[in-house]
This record gives C-alpha cells, structure tokens and sequence, in this order.
C-alpha cells in the first residue's frame, strides 16, 4: 500500500520521482521501487517521505488510496468512512479513528455541535482541563 500512497501523494504534489529523491537523499530509482512495490521505505526514510508528503507516517503506509484524494497539506485530517446509527441513537466509532485519537472502552467523550458544520467528538478530559485552568486562573 506505501508504493501507491506514495505515488498518488507524489502526482497530487506535481513532483517528479527525481525531485522526491532528492528532498528525501535517495537515488530516483530508490522511489521508483518504492513506488513499484519492489522494495519499501525503511521506517526512518518513511518518516522522512511523510513529511515530504505533508501527511501522517500512518496515513502513508495504511490510508486506503481514496482517502489520500484530499488536498495537500492535510496533515493530521482523517475520514474514516460511514457508520450507521442504530435504533437508540449508537454510533460504532471505527477501529482505525479510535487507534488514531486513543480512545479506548470506559472513556467520555464530549459531543459537540453545530448546526451549519455537523457534530464533532472530543475527549472530556480535555475540558477538564480547560475548566481546572480556568479555575485555578481565578
């Protein structure tokens, strides 16, 4: 899946295989493998490609190739598909959203929204924290 995360994330940029190499310290025929499916990226060199990239290590080794047909410089943005309410208004949240933002069984989460943008789900811990502050700045 890196060869052709790679090679989409690199046309979506307008680069050349050259112009990746050298940004990155490799040969053009290094990326070109890479690309390939030939040989992989060791995890140092994969850092480096992500950043190059403008997108997370694990959106460059794991993202499904659709998911990568946002713009560039979405570093840090996610879809992470469609889910189902059920009957009592549950939602499943996706295995790969939970490992991204570390939520795991037992945790509250804060449901936020608005009307013009949808609904968002953000840690309660963190509003914990805004409101200790807060407090404590008193």
């Amino acid at each position: 899946m890196i060869g052709k995360n790679l090679q989409k994330l690199r046309k979506q940029k307008n680069m050349t295989q050259e112009a990746l190499a050298e940004q990155v310290g490799v040969a053009r025929q290094t990326i070109a493998k890479w690309e390939t499916g030939e040989s992989v990226p060791d995890l140092e060199m994969a850092a480096k490609l992500a950043s190059v990239m403008e997108v997370s290590l694990d959106d460059l080794t794991n993202a499904p190739e659709y998911e990568l047909d946002g713009h560039p410089g979405m570093r840090g943005k996610h879809m992470f598909g469609l889910v189902t309410v059920g009957d009592k208004g549950q939602i499943v949240i996706p295995v790969r959203a939970r490992r991204v933002f570390h939520i795991n069984p037992g945790d509250q989460l804060m449901v936020l929204g608005d009307e013009n943008s949808g609904i968002a789900l953000v840690n309660a811990q963190y509003f914990l924290e805004i409101a200790e502050g807060m407090q404590n700045g008193l």
